[in-house]
């Protein structure tokens, strides 16, 4: 099943991305809050609804949230400060009211500047204060039935969370079952192993998956050949969304669109 992240098309209003996302064969969108509102909890009850219903008559599913923190002030889950992390955690939550509102059950959890480890602070520290972090969200999670996804980024975006493995240590220390891994082939491009070893090595955990090229711009727009990643999908027995992410908006956003699920679908395993 493919989306699209919303932020794509720019200033393009809600339903005419739903109804452009439809019309080129996706079946979801990807929702970033910040072309919402600047935070989440600032979009009504009845404005959620009419975002879902306007991508339900276009014929997509809004499936869920990503860049969850960016664009905001105040959050971060390795910081310093236990009032931040519950506020963050607590926001977390929020998201995840939100997401389940619009029809969405996931959540993808990049945002490397809140999750930085502040100077000082090791790996294990920030391990464990994100896990503090997220423990404010958990109950909700269960009462929505949204899942959290959580998302290695590279070294030159993040220090905290750069890999898959790290990823999982972090999963299997909150041992819940709505907390689970997210891979993104830009960023898995930094790890030491092959894309495709990578995917299958993770495959018990992976919940959401995002597609893109190393150089930011979509699927087939770079030199990555994503028919070994379909088959490691495949081999993964992965059956959960591949969602378009763009870093790099050119040539234009119906471009990006379109090209890209036309190059995903030529790669689909026989």
């Amino acid at each position: 099943m493919y989306a699209i992240c919303n932020e794509t098309f720019g200033g393009w209003d809600h339903a005419r991305v739903c109804g452009r996302a439809a019309e080129l064969g996706y079946a979801g969108l990807e929702v970033a809050p910040f072309t919402l509102a600047p935070r989440i909890t600032d979009v009504p009850a009845a404005r959620r609804a009419e975002l879902r219903q306007q991508a339900e008559a276009a014929g997509v599913r809004i499936i869920g949230l990503h860049w969850l923190l960016a664009k905001t002030e105040g959050f971060h889950l390795t910081g310093d400060d236990p009032a931040v992390r519950k506020r963050t955690g607590e926001y977390l939550a929020d998201l995840a009211r939100a997401a389940a509102d619009l029809g969405g059950d996931l959540l993808v959890l990049g945002s490397p500047a809140q999750r930085n480890l502040p100077a000082g602070v090791t790996k294990a520290d920030g391990e464990a204060r994100a896990a503090d972090t997220l423990s404010h969200c958990l109950r909700v999670l269960d009462d929505t039935g949204v899942t959290l996804c959580l998302e290695p980024l590279t070294p030159a975006e993040t220090n905290f969370l750069n890999t898959a493995a790290e990823a999982v240590a972090l999963i299997r220390r909150l041992a819940h079952p709505r907390v689970r891994l997210h891979l993104d082939v830009k960023a898995m491009s930094a790890e030491p192993e092959p894309t495709r070893d990578v995917i299958r090595a993770n495959a018990a955990d992976l919940h959401h998956f995002h597609a893109n090229d190393p150089n930011l711009r979509g699927p087939g727009f770079g030199a990555t050949d994503f028919r070994p990643i379909f088959r490691a999908l495949r081999d993964a027995n992965y059956t959960g969304w591949v969602s378009v992410e763009v870093f790099d908006y050119s040539p234009d956003p119906d471009t990006i669109a379109r090209e890209s699920i036309r190059y995903m679908r030529e790669c689909e395993p026989s």
